[in-house]
């Protein structure tokens, strides 16, 4: 069992600029962290901190609005939209018996799809529009321009995701072409008192092939690591966390870690989170790849879709989703 009880940091900057050797040294790393630990920080990752604070601001201009004006766009089944305070609960926790809901509110935002895109036309499930607040000037243009940037620094880490697992350098390209992204604007109120089962976030992994979460200056986020232990991830300047999630296990069959995480806000003030949960194209067959498999490493899981997989996974998890499918029903 692995020892490693410290987040890797990973400098991007050498290989972003091309530099001979680069890629294969940052894909060296990359599988240290992803098969010891589950999460890694990059910095030089080339995000401007201008946007990443500006999109910041646009999380607390949304959550300090009144509960009725956020209700006005309630999460429903393409799973964008806003989330109130205990909206869902993580009953998938494979690490803690989850028997409450999670003390923050969020918004959820995906591809800006138009009105009249094919998909979105025949109200096909996560590809539907996204609902954006009527009264915040701005808020939908800065929010877009932040999901493309990271949609762009995800296309430049999945090379080095396929380099770490010994295939090309191309072979995640076709994969993550039109790639399903979510983010998910987190408010955490602060929490006065410790009780055993309640959270900003309960104890859990993530579904995605990575998630990319915002350097931010208020703590909170907390891993479990191969150990057991559960460590406090530091708050580097301008450093993403990055870690995989469900997928990248079915993706490696096991190789690269799905890491129970969780966040609770002791910092006496508010605190905002940016995660980007990003996988690859809502029609591609997720499965092992070839490197991970063999004679005495058969596939753990069946080849599986993202709609199939998370239909699933949100019947379990998203209390007031299950709410919005009944009323979509009636």
């Amino acid at each position: 069992m692995s020892t490693t009880e410290t987040i890797p940091v990973i400098d991007l900057g050498p290989y972003l600029a091309g530099q001979p050797g680069a890629m294969e040294a940052a894909a060296a790393e990359l599988r240290f962290a992803l098969t010891e630990i589950g999460f890694y920080f990059i910095v030089n990752h080339g995000v401007p901190p201008e946007q990443i604070r500006d999109a910041f601001h646009q999380a607390a201009r949304f959550h300090s609005q009144p509960i009725e004006r956020k209700m006005e766009i309630r999460i429903d089944r393409h799973n964008v939209g806003y989330l109130p305070m205990r909206g869902d609960t993580l009953r998938t926790s494979t690490v803690q018996k989850v028997t409450r809901a999670n003390f923050n509110e969020a918004l959820f935002i995906a591809r800006d799809l138009p009105p009249d895109h094919p998909e979105a036309r025949v109200d096909r499930r996560f590809r539907g529009v996204n609902q954006w607040p009527a009264n915040l000037p701005g808020f939908r243009e800065s929010v877009a321009g932040y999901c493309d940037t990271m949609e762009r620094l995800v296309l430049k880490l999945v090379p080095l995701y396929a380099r770490a697992l010994g295939l090309p350098a191309t072979w995640f390209d076709g994969p993550f072409r039109d790639c399903q992204y979510k983010l998910r604007m987190t408010h955490y109120p602060h929490q006065d008192a410790a009780v055993d089962d309640e959270f900003g976030i309960a104890p859990h992994t993530d579904t995605s092939f990575l998630t990319l979460l915002a350097p931010n200056e208020v703590p909170g986020l907390s891993i479990r690591t191969q150990s057991g232990q559960w460590i406090d991830a530091p708050a580097l300047p301008n450093a993403y966390v990055v870690n995989g999630g469900q997928f990248l296990q079915r993706w490696t069959n096991d190789a690269f870690l799905a890491t129970p995480h969780r966040a609770i806000n002791r910092s006496g003030g508010e605190r905002y989170a940016l995660a980007f949960f990003c996988d690859s194209n809502i029609d591609w067959p997720v499965a092992a790849v070839p490197t991970t498999v063999g004679p005495d490493k058969p596939p753990r899981y069946p080849t599986t879709s993202y709609t199939d997989y998370m239909v699933q996974y949100q019947k379990r998890t998203y209390d007031l989703l299950a709410d919005a499918n009944r009323d979509a029903a009636e």
